[in-house]
């Protein structure tokens, strides 16, 4: 989907963007190349390996490289889980982008309709929605029930939601990273 030349510059979008939400230096931070439409997009921001933010979007309402650039601004000063990035800490961040594809709602109890590394997933129920990205569930060595579990928590809901009417959807995602 994305060119080595596309993924550098996101990267280098997500990057410049981190920094300038931590610096709070305003500037307009876009790629210097078309880029294609995509319907969702997540900032990963680790140090030393660990989680230090994430955050996107499922609705990609404005060109590409303007979602990398406002996800990786939330991602360093919005995520609720981390106090925000600082400037301390910005040689020792590692940035990852993640470029979802459409929602497909599916039935998880169906065999083999989540792939393990290839699917995220989202659940749904009432007001109450968590998604995983792909790589989480290889990351943390999950089984199919456990992602699903994990995606319900994230949701607030009872890990299993995904058994008693909760909608759950997949989506599968170019993921890229430093």
């Amino acid at each position: 989907m994305l060119t080595d030349a596309q993924r550098k510059a996101l990267l280098d979008v997500a990057r410049r963007s981190v920094a300038g939400a931590v610096t709070r230096s305003a500037s307009s931070v876009v790629a210097d190349l078309r880029l294609p439409d995509a319907c969702g997009v997540f900032v990963t921001i680790r140090r030393g390996g660990e989680l230090r933010g994430c955050l996107g979007t499922l609705q990609c309402r404005a060109a590409l490289d303007s979602e990398v650039a406002r996800c990786a601004s939330d991602a360093a000063r919005e995520d609720p889980r981390f106090p925000p990035v600082t400037a301390q800490e910005l040689p020792d961040l590692s940035i990852e982008v993640s470029v979802l594809g459409p929602l497909e709602l599916i039935d998880p109890r169906e065999p083999g309709v989540i792939m393990l590394g290839q699917h995220g997933l989202v659940v749904e129920q009432g007001t109450r929605r968590g998604l995983l990205l792909p790589q989480v569930a290889t990351e943390w060595r999950w089984t199919v029930e456990q992602f699903l579990r994990q995606t319900c928590l994230k949701a607030g809901l009872p890990p299993d939601a995904w058994q008693r009417g909760a909608k759950v959807s997949r989506f599968e995602a170019e993921v890229f990273g430093e």
